[in-house]
């Protein structure tokens, strides 16, 4: 059957998903609702759908399965437990929420409501992690000795400026949850969960523009035993550099790498080297900045399949909240460097 999806909150992201929606042949946009009623209007009428001037009448909306939430991050819990209580599943962009104890409250009503959720974590989907993965259960790698994290992205002042909630602590949460939860995602997602978490942050290069760190670095332990590192910047020098995952092993040392987590950098294997060239897919690019990789068609198709009962959930509820949790620890053991 066909997925009828309605978006709330209009902003760049919301045009991505719409698109995504709108070229999936199972699945229907039917309408978008967000708060300044004037960037409402122009989405609706951009992409020829019905336009609601309330949150509650959007919600009444009989003609939505799932809402696609495309708003600031400390918003998403209330506006999910809503669209759950309306009967609506949810798909929500990351962070699912910026605390566990909200995450978990929607994990709550989404069972009480018989109703799924689904977390944006469309870095799943890109080849290089997707082949490492698939090492990882086939036990090719033997001991995995050590995973370093690194990502090293610029966000300039006009990307503060230019938003009424980014950079605010209680609407954006910090740069582990806007900018590098992807990254934690990825790591929780092919080496499972941390412990002994040590670090330092500071805000080096956006003071007077956001209310958190702009980088960071951690040491911790894997509780398969191998050690870990997460490094992370906004403030490199004019331009994103790289987002990166290198693994050392028993069998392999490999390097994925490139600025998204979207190409193998370098593997030195025991003979079972990943072979082929990746398709080299655009970032999601938001003018004067640009994101993760844009795979927010396999995120539509996920919902669609899954809705259907063909496949299940790619991130769901509970590894959206186990990500938030990780975050919250890395801030809890966070030293200010200064």
């Amino acid at each position: 059957m066909k997925i009828r999806f309605g978006i709330i909150g209009c902003g760049y992201i919301a045009s991505r998903h719409a698109r995504h929606i709108l070229a999936h042949p199972m699945a229907q946009l039917t309408g978008a609702f967000d708060h300044d009623q004037l960037v409402s209007q122009k989405f609706c009428n951009e992409f020829n759908i019905a336009h609601f001037k309330s949150k509650e009448d959007f919600l009444k909306n009989e003609n939505v399965d799932i809402v696609n939430i495309c708003t600031p991050n400390g918003t998403h819990h209330s506006i999910c437990i809503d669209s759950l209580r309306a009967g609506k599943h949810v798909l929500v962009e990351k962070p699912m929420a910026l605390s566990s104890i909200d995450c978990n409250r929607m994990i709550e009503v989404a069972k009480k409501c018989n109703r799924e959720i689904f977390v944006v974590k469309q870095n799943r989907f890109n080849p290089p992690v997707q082949e490492l993965k698939k090492l990882i259960a086939g036990e090719k790698l033997g001991k995995i000795f050590m995973v370093s994290v690194n990502c090293f992205w610029n966000r300039n002042g006009d990307y503060y400026k230019n938003s009424l909630w980014k950079g605010k602590k209680d609407l954006d949460g910090g740069a582990l949850f806007t900018q590098f939860s992807h990254f934690i995602d990825i790591f929780y997602y092919l080496f499972g969960d941390i412990s002994g978490i040590n670090g330092l942050i500071d805000n080096m290069g956006h003071k007077g523009l956001v209310e958190f760190e702009d980088s960071g670095c951690f040491t911790f332990r894997f509780l398969n035993g191998a050690l870990g590192s997460l490094s992370f910047t906004t403030a490199s020098y004019k331009e994103n550099m790289e987002g990166s995952i290198i693994v050392f092993s028993e069998n392999a040392t490999i390097k994925i790498g490139g600025k998204y987590l979207n190409t193998i950098e370098y593997q030195k294997t025991n003979g079972f080297d990943v072979n082929g060239k990746f398709e080299a897919i655009p970032p999601n690019n938001y003018g004067h900045y640009e994101g993760s990789m844009s795979n927010h068609d396999k995120v539509i198709h996920n919902v669609v399949e899954t809705l259907n009962k063909r496949e299940t959930i790619m991130t769901n509820a509970q590894e959206g909240m186990k990500v938030v949790e990780i975050i919250e620890r890395f801030y809890s053991a966070a030293k200010t460097s200064s």
